[in-house]
């Protein structure tokens, strides 16, 4: 597979390629190398520092001083060795070094693997690549790997699952010569059987003679291992079908495979064997089939990428540290407009890096997609996600987005970020519920961190804050929500209205108000949306660094909590409630913050009155539940306020005021779009790619213009008085 256009001056390493890079590529450059390196040594460093018993558990179950290769019976009577017997024949010399010494280098040796398998990888990007990318791409892909769960299981573990994924590299696009290819995959095949699969890819592509010297080389070493080790050999090959069945229950989610899958929806026996060959022979046949038309694209490490998904999908056992070829899958371009090529790369690599539980929610309703994340995203990657052929146009010159004009910074100390610029088009879906998702789970697990190190602990501190935070509300003549609880207690009507408001409209109303944005008003979006994340992120500093008990965890202020019940002070953590989630997390009030945020920018952008109004009642109904339910001191409202308002602060500062999409009127002037660039050739309107009418089309001076927005009026739209910009604005346009 490898030819002349990965050899050609475009290479990730920069060998050959004329000019030097500018002086913003050059650090960048430098600065991924470091992250990298810094990513290396913390691996190395969290390994070697775990207790000797808990770190290389695989390897020492090998090669320790009672490992399976170090006495002369069988590898499989444990049930802990999972390798082919090739793999034991060649491992089995190892159990002879020092063990420690031995620890050290197979830790420092891995890590080295990982970084050959990132420069092979990023010298392989299908050609023709940018400069800039040529520079990034090793140093990247480095950091990628390490952040990797694959990498870091196998580091933990002390597995080989890097090296045969290093030799098909190897052999794809590093060697010269058919045979000496086919010799380093077939190697990696005698390793990891699945392997195998690359013999098709190559067949089909014109390789046969590697394809042939893959087989002849699988072949010899099994044989060699069978010779030495016959009764292994069987219990492998013949008793256990080529390792099916080693190692760890199948079923358990560590196994992203098929069989797992069928396993975990509770078939077994013939149904489920049937099944997964059926489905196995269906996944092979029609990813391979996509894996040779991208390899004859010209896409080789993306056809390479697509075989090993399949080699997830339907070997029996694809353990966390053999799921490494999906990373890989990460190099195919998918969209046509230029805001939809980061979603596959960020699912990829947000699939890879995070625990499934962060990607989607604790329901138990979607326990079948939380489980198999890793599987259905390797289905995906060979079977479904459209990946872009070179020839389509769209490979090299996406779609671009429309951007409002820049705008000056209000002061000249504060610079604005030249690529954080205000987008009018609608932002990828799944890529904002993903980033939303992570977010919230990122969110939930600072919060669960912010205890002081112990439950008991951050008790003892948030008390102590709460007393704190009491007297200065006596002190200000501010401490109500002693009695407004009390009211709400011994008023039915009003504990159930504000324990409903409470626990309900926290989540409904901000996301209501996104969605409509999203739909309706998609650069407001974008500007509400920066506000909001700014004030959450402030929030989670104000969680960190103060935490701070709630009224109704206060024991002697004789607080009712109208929610949760009767709390059991005499236990250190509150009984169960304090073990779910961190109750400490009162200052500020994300409750009331994000509330005031909905009122806000529904006052702000809303073109009715009495939507505004509407709007604002709700962070009124908020603060009055908040301090009702006992869950939270006026001053929490305060600090809420606070971060809001610091939230819209720091998105004006940053990226300039947000885009007003009304139209400018005027007598004997065409209506001009205010703020609104010059389109290229062939941009769409909308994220649908609908192109738009010409804005030299001729239309009605006065009065209301027909096509002139490409949003709807009637939700949280401007008034139509709103004026954006004077007569000699830049970007206003005249009529032609």
């Amino acid at each position: 597979m490898a030819n002349v256009e990965h050899r050609g001056p475009g290479n990730a390493l920069g060998a050959g390629a004329s000019g030097t890079p500018d002086g913003r590529i050059g650090a960048v450059r430098v600065a991924l190398w470091l992250i990298a390196a810094v990513l290396a040594v913390r691996q190395a460093a969290v390994v070697l520092r775990t207790p000797k018993g808990e770190r290389l558990i695989d390897w020492e179950t090998w090669v320790g001083p009672n490992g399976v290769l170090h006495v002369n019976g069988s590898l499989y009577d444990a049930d802990k060795f999972t390798g082919t017997p090739f793999a034991g024949l060649v491992l089995k010399p190892f159990a002879r070094v020092a063990e420690d010494a031995l620890g050290w280098a197979w830790t420092f040796g891995t890590l080295g693997l990982v970084v050959v398998l990132g420069l092979v990888a990023a010298r392989a990007l299908p050609q023709p690549v940018s400069r800039r990318t040529s520079l990034l791409a090793a140093p990247l892909a480095i950091s990628l790997l390490m952040l990797s769960l694959p990498v870091r299981n196998t580091l933990h573990l002390g597995q080989t699952s890097i090296i045969p994924v290093l030799l098909v590299l190897l052999g794809c696009f590093a060697v010269r010569g058919e045979r000496a290819s086919g010799i380093l995959i077939g190697l990696a095949a005698a390793l990891q059987p699945t392997v195998l699969l690359f013999v098709p890819l190559l067949w089909f592509t014109g390789r046969k003679k590697a394809a042939l010297s893959t087989g002849a080389t699988f072949a010899a070493a099994t044989a060699v291992a069978w010779a030495a080790m016959p009764h292994d050999s069987w219990t492998y090959w013949i008793h256990h079908l080529a390792g099916a069945g080693l190692g760890a229950n199948p079923d358990a989610n560590a196994n992203q495979s098929l069989h797992g899958a069928l396993l975990r929806l509770g078939l077994e026996g013939p149904l489920e064997i049937g099944l997964f060959l059926g489905l196995g022979a269906g996944v092979a046949f029609l990813g391979l089939r996509r894996a040779v038309r991208y390899a004859r694209d010209g896409q080789l490490l993306l056809a390479v990428a697509l075989t090993g998904c399949v080699a997830i999908a339907v070997s029996p056992t694809s353990w966390q540290h053999q799921l490494l070829w999906l990373l890989l899958a990460v190099v195919g371009r998918v969209g046509k407009r230029a805001s939809d090529r980061y979603v596959w790369p960020i699912a990829v690599v947000l699939v890879m890096t995070l625990p499934s539980k962060m990607m989607l929610p604790n329901m138990s309703v979607l326990d079948p997609l939380r489980d198999n994340v890793v599987l259905l995203a390797a289905l995906a990657s060979a079977l479904i996600v459209p990946f872009l052929s070179r020839t389509a146009p769209e490979y090299q010159r996406s779609i671009p987005t429309s951007y409002a004009d820049p705008v000056p910074a209000r002061w000249k100390w504060v610079p604005l970020f030249p690529f954080w610029r205000r987008v009018l088009t609608r932002p990828n879906l799944l890529l904002e519920l993903l980033l939303i998702r992570v977010g919230y789970s990122a969110y939930q697990q600072t919060r669960l961190a912010a205890t002081g190190g112990t439950i008991s602990g951050g008790r003892e501190r948030a008390e102590a804050h709460g007393e704190q935070i009491h007297s200065i509300e006596q002190f200000l003549h501010i401490d109500i929500e002693h009695w407004f609880n009390q009211l709400t207690a011994r008023t039915p009507w009003m504990e159930s209205f504000f324990n409903f408001y409470y626990t309900s409209f926290h989540f409904v109303v901000p996301l209501s108000v996104l969605a409509i944005l999203y739909l309706r008003r998609p650069a407001q979006y974008r500007w509400a949306r920066s506000a909001l994340g700014f004030a959450t992120l402030l929030a989670l500093i104000g969680f960190w660094g103060y935490p701070l008990a709630p009224p109704r965890l206060m024991e002697d202020l004789n607080f009712i909590d109208t929610i949760h019940g009767v709390q059991d002070f005499s236990q250190p953590d509150y009984g169960t409630l304090t073990k779910l989630t961190n109750q400490y997390a009162a200052m500020p009030s994300l409750h009331f913050g994000w509330s005031l945020w909905c009122g806000l920018t529904i006052a702000i952008l809303a073109p009715k009155w009495w939507m505004k109004a509407l709007g604002l009642l709700h962070p009124f109904f908020t603060v009055c539940a908040i301090v009702g339910t006992g869950n939270h001191w006026i001053l929490d409202a305060v600090g809420g306020a606070a971060v809001v308002g610091a939230g819209f602060g720091l998105t004006y500062l940053l990226q300039g005021p947000r885009v007003k999409e009304a139209l400018k009127v005027g007598t004997g002037l065409k209506p001009a779009m205010a703020g609104l660039p010059a389109d290229p050739p062939g941009a769409p309107d909308d994220p649908d790619g609908k192109p738009k009418k010409a804005l030299s089309e001729p239309k009605k001076v006065l009065g209301k213009p027909k096509e002139a927005l490409s949003e709807p009026e009637d939700a949280l739209s401007e008034p139509e008085d709103v004026l954006s910009t004077p007569k000699d604005a830049k970007g206003d346009r005249t009529p032609s």
